[in-house]
């Protein structure tokens, strides 16, 4: 072989070897990736079948030697999940039509309408992302509690709409790409700015709707804090296995239960609309 073929043959010898390697890298964080979740979901699923001794002395990825369907029960009933199920869409159905509302008509407001006014807004909407929650609570809790919400499902679903600074920027983001000729065309035609919105924008904002309800439902199902602070006497999904937290210990066999009770619903759902959440995420990345 000439020199040149050779260093062609070791050209190729070492870009299979990288190729090899970034290769097993990628499949080996992806193996890594689906081991973080499914463990902790083999070892919630594995315990809510167990009895309280047997859950305390047993090894947690141990099966059961007698299963307890009564856990099942026992969280289903005394953990009010039904109830929690209700409530919990309750303020999911209030929450997702206000956000979805105010969203894309403070985002049409402050894309359509330049002014050195929505600048400052949208400059105070970004300080906003990033305060810390829980640093404002203490301020928040007397606002809400100075007018009489603490208690009711309307502070929860007021709190969830008002907060939602991450939808008006995704509503924005599909503004940009809607061409303002149609607005124009509209207005010439004599459509005030109220009709334009209605009929031609909110249409046309289908893909950043769905992109927005998605992340918004996931947010609210899995949210812990604002319900156990606002409406503790009215349990949510997930809230309502808090009751099983003690002083003296916690029935983790019933809570388990209990989640794996809270998945379901959102399992089926998931395999039931993963087309179309997924063409809603695509699409709310693609540039139309």
């Amino acid at each position: 072989m000439s020199p040149s073929e050779v260093y062609v043959d070791y050209e190729l010898r070492e870009s299979k070897l990288k190729y090899g390697i970034l290769n097993f890298l990628k499949y080996a964080v992806l193996v890594i990736a689906c081991l973080v979740v499914i463990i902790p979901l083999m070892v919630v699923f594995i315990g809510s079948f167990k009895e309280n001794k047997e859950f305390l002395s047993s090894n947690v990825f141990a099966l059961p030697t007698k299963i307890e369907w009564s856990n099942y029960s026992t969280a289903f009933i005394d953990g009010q999940v039904l109830t929690g199920f209700k409530n919990t869409l309750i303020i999911l159905f209030f929450s997702c039509i206000g956000t979805v509302i105010t969203g894309s008509m403070t985002a049409y407001v402050l894309q359509r309408f330049k002014t050195t006014l929505g600048n400052v807004i949208k400059a105070a909407f970004l300080l906003a992302t990033l305060l810390p929650n829980i640093s404002m609570q203490v301020t928040v809790y007397r606002i809400v509690n100075a007018f009489g919400l603490v208690g009711s499902m309307a502070a929860p679903i007021i709190l969830y709409v008002g907060t939602d600074i991450i939808s008006i920027y995704i509503f924005i983001q599909f503004l940009d790409n809607i061409s303002y000729s149609l607005d124009e065309s509209a207005i010439m035609d004599g459509a005030n700015y109220f009709t334009v919105y209605v009929r031609i924008i909110f249409p046309l904002l289908k893909p950043a709707i769905a992109t927005v309800l998605i992340i918004k439902i996931i947010s609210i199902y899995n949210d812990f804090y604002t319900p156990q602070l606002y409406i503790s006497s009215k349990p949510v999904v997930s809230t309502a296995l808090y009751n099983f937290i003690g002083p003296y210990g916690a029935k983790w066999e019933i809570i388990f239960a209990g989640i794996v009770i809270c998945i379901i619903p959102t399992l089926i759902i998931f395999l039931s609309l993963q087309k179309y959440i997924y063409n809603g995420l695509v699409n709310g990345s693609v540039k139309e």
